[in-house]
């Protein structure tokens, strides 16, 4: 008699990273760095946050980015759903603070709201849906070339003290934290392009190692501080609540504004798709150099944002594949939007790089 196992229905992508990310919170919780191993552990992560922005940088192919310019109203339709239609939902939601959400957390949904698009997740689901995938493409690598810059001014100009307002010190450790590493990773990708391209699997355990120590990092400095005082299960339950409505708004309006805005169905699946979601491996550095001691808290809604938008996407995606209408469209490009998509569709979906 065959044993039968315990399996998550295929359309239920849980990301493996996300469980990774869980495990770091919970060793913050049990064992939290404090004392001079804070501040080597600290130090660290400062290296590991520029190490992640030196390799955008250096992955981030300009040419492939100026290729696509020729789509220049479906980057500035996805641009404009990234951040301005994030934001002013984000602004809008301030009504519930505090009767439904603690301050503190609603700068973490505030600061979601102004986090870039994703690129490899956004391209798997347009793929998936038989979309315009090279639109996805540049869709993506324009929000996260926009985000090294609009979102920490963004986050300084609307998030207040909460994220240290527009002070010296907070423009001199964006810039040098950020900017400083990504420009220098564009300068030297002529150099080291081929070799970080070769060693992409490899890298791609540095990149979640570096993620994952930021993370440890900010949450230990939230249990010394004694932030989780602050978040009980009833407010997680409604900031989950939130984030679904949010959600459902941003795929919405996405893609019935873009048919309004006149463009074909495989462009308001890239569209959808791009201008619907936001970055984990982006935010959660950004949030550490924005926030400080306060980035525990400040993270959350992210996290579990990035979580619902691929749950919700990865079925949404599937829907959109079976639709007659989504096939052989003049601007899907569905020979190149079949060859991108990748063997293990559940996997790419739920990729970190989301």
């Amino acid at each position: 008699m065959s044993r039968r196992t315990l399996q998550l229905p295929s359309w239920l992508p849980v990301d493996p990273y996300i469980m990774a990310l869980l495990g770091t919170v919970g060793l913050a919780a049990l064992i939290p760095v404090s004392g001079a191993a804070a501040d080597v552990v600290g130090g660290a992560s400062t290296g590991a946050v520029a190490l992640l922005f030196f390799l955008y940088g250096a992955r981030l192919s300009t040419r492939e980015a100026l290729d696509g310019l020729r789509h220049w109203r479906l980057h500035l339709t996805v641009l404009a759903a990234t951040f301005l239609a994030f934001p002013l939902l984000g602004l809008a939601a301030r009504v519930l603070e505090p009767q439904v959400l603690t301050p503190q957390l609603y700068s973490g949904l505030l600061f979601l709201c102004l986090v870039p698009s994703t690129i490899q997740s956004s391209i798997a689901f347009t793929s998936i849906a038989r979309g315009n995938v090279p639109a996805a493409i540049c869709a993506g690598s324009f929000s996260s070339l926009a985000g090294i810059v609009l979102t920490p001014l963004l986050a300084a100009l609307l998030l207040g003290g909460s994220a240290g307002g527009l002070s010296t010190d907070s423009l001199i450790r964006i810039v040098l934290q950020l900017l400083v590493p990504f420009l220098a990773g564009q300068l030297l990708r002529r150099w080291v392009g081929g070799f970080l391209t070769r060693r992409k699997r490899a890298l791609g355990y540095v990149d979640r190692g570096a993620i994952l120590l930021v993370v440890y990092t900010a949450f230990s400095e939230g249990v010394v501080a004694g932030v989780w005082h602050q978040v009980t299960p009833v407010r997680l339950v409604a900031l989950l609540g939130v984030e679904a409505v949010l959600l459902a708004a941003m795929l919405l309006l996405t893609w019935y504004g873009a048919k309004r805005l006149g463009f074909g169905r495989g462009d308001r699946i890239a569209i959808q798709f791009a201008g619907s979601k936001k970055s984990l491996a982006a935010g959660l550095p950004m949030a550490t150099v924005l926030f400080g001691a306060q980035a525990a808290v400040a993270v959350l809604p992210l996290m579990l944002f990035h979580q619902m938008q691929l749950m919700v996407c990865a079925v949404l995606a599937k829907r959109r594949s079976r639709d007659a209408g989504a096939v052989a469209l003049p601007h899907s490009a569905p020979g190149r939007a079949r060859a991108s998509k990748a063997p293990n569709s559940r996997r790419s979906g739920s990729s970190w790089a989301a």
